[in-house]
């Protein structure tokens, strides 16, 4: 069980670790003409009246977490509200729940049910714990497979690679209405993003640091679903590289439902004991 506690925080850490550094596509056909070049705003503006749009998503997962090649699966139910909550409940077994976050644009909650512990703490938390900056748009964003929408996207620059049309910027800042004051200047030191052809669907996301290449962040979604009319990407697959670690991430999702009425319960039972910490490693 405290392996198992452990997984999980590793997981939620690294997920974000992997929104706070900053192949697969869809269906083929057997030949293709040449890509037409297309310009930045044009790509662009494709990506945004492509992307997902929703009030409510939610979605069963399975979730395999590799480190080396030491492999450890879980499942669970993910709930989001847009721009607003993240809930993740954590199952391993038997369909009874262990663990449970909550994330918020100001907050992060954690419920542990098997040390009948608790954790409640602002954003900036998360920040301090992995020496990074990071916030509820790049977490969302990467769940659903869209682009960031709080940063800007006028300084792209275009490109045919693979069959694929790629957008590349470097120093991507969000845009300064929507930076909070308990927030440094935030940017993304070099981002890459691929678009299928045919859909311009997000199918890879490259997040890296300038100054040091072993570190990066990379993202690939496959196996879009039809869900009312909109494609969503049910195949998801995080990689995590630094000096020291690789981590992959494989998600699935299933049983995907968008706008309907949805409850974030997170109720804290009086007899559990509050942790000030999160130690993912231990």
């Amino acid at each position: 069980m405290n392996r198992f506690i452990s997984l999980s925080l590793r997981f939620f850490i690294l997920f974000f670790l992997a929104s706070a550094l900053a192949a697969c596509t869809g269906s083929r056909k057997a030949a293709r003409e040449p890509l037409k070049e297309q310009g930045d705003h044009f790509l662009m503006s494709k990506l945004k009246e492509h992307e997902l749009k929703f009030d409510e998503f939610s979605a069963k997962f399975n979730v395999t977490y590799q480190v080396g090649r030491k492999k450890t699966t879980v499942s669970g139910n993910l709930r989001i509200a847009h721009d607003s909550i993240i809930w993740i409940s954590i199952t391993p077994a038997l369909g009874i729940e262990a663990v449970r976050f909550m994330l918020t644009p100001d907050s992060i909650k954690y419920i542990n049910r098997l040390s009948n512990t608790y954790f409640l703490r602002d954003f900036a938390y998360i920040n301090q714990l992995l020496n990074k900056t990071l916030d509820y748009d790049m977490a969302q964003a990467f769940l659903i497979g869209n682009d960031f929408s709080l940063y800007d996207s006028n300084a792209f620059k275009a490109s045919i690679e693979n069959q694929q049309y790629k957008l590349n910027t470097t120093d991507r800042r969000k845009l300064r209405r929507y930076v909070r004051r308990s927030e440094d200047d935030i940017s993304i030191p070099i981002q890459s993003i691929w678009l299928d052809a045919e859909n311009f669907k997000i199918t890879k996301v490259l997040l890296k640091e300038a100054e040091r290449d072993s570190r990066k962040f990379l993202a690939t979604y496959a196996e879009f679903t039809d869900v009312d009319g909109k494609l969503i990407p049910s195949k998801l697959d995080f990689r995590v590289e630094t000096d020291d670690k690789k981590v992959r991430i494989n998600i699935r999702y299933s049983k995907i439902q968008l706008d309907q009425e949805l409850t974030f319960p997170f109720r804290i039972p009086e007899s559990y004991t509050e942790i000030t910490d999160l130690h993912p490693e231990k």
